[in-house]
C-alpha cells in the first residue's frame, strides 16, 4: 500500500487551483475562485445557467406563437439534458465533497 505524503498533495492542489487562473462569473456569485472545488462549483453553475437560458429562450419561443410539435420536442430534449445535468453536477458536488472530508479526516 502506498501512503500520500498530505503535505505534497495540498501542495499539487493549491498548484492547480493557481494555474486555472482566477474564475469570474456575473450575479450573486460573481469573484474569483480561492480552491478548485470552487472553481468546479463555479463552472457547473455556468454550464446550468447556459441551458437554463435556452430552455427559456425556447420556451418564449413556443409562447410567441412558435408552438409547432418540433419546437415541443427541442424543449423537452432541452428540458431533459438539463435534468441530466443538475444530477451530475450534485452527485460530481457530492463525491468530491465527501473525498475532501476524507482526506480532512486523515490529516
Amino acid at each position: 500500500m502506498t501512503t500520500i505524503d498530505t503535505s505534497q498533495l495540498n501542495n499539487f492542489i493549491g498548484t492547480a487551483a493557481m494555474q486555472n487562473g482566477p474564475s469570474t462569473r456575473s450575479g450573486a456569485s460573481a469573484g474569483s475562485s480561492s480552491s478548485w472545488y470552487e472553481a468546479m462549483s463555479r463552472a457547473w453553475g455556468n454550464t446550468l445557467d447556459g441551458q437554463a437560458s435556452r430552455i427559456t429562450q425556447m420556451s418564449d419561443q413556443i409562447s410567441a406563437g412558435g408552438d409547432q410539435p418540433s419546437n415541443m420536442v427541442q424543449l423537452t430534449a432541452a428540458s431533459l439534458k438539463m435534468q441530466f445535468m443538475s444530477n451530475n453536477a450534485a452527485t460530481s458536488q457530492n463525491s468530491v465533497g465527501q473525498a475532501l472530508e476524507t482526506l480532512g479526516k486523515r490529516q
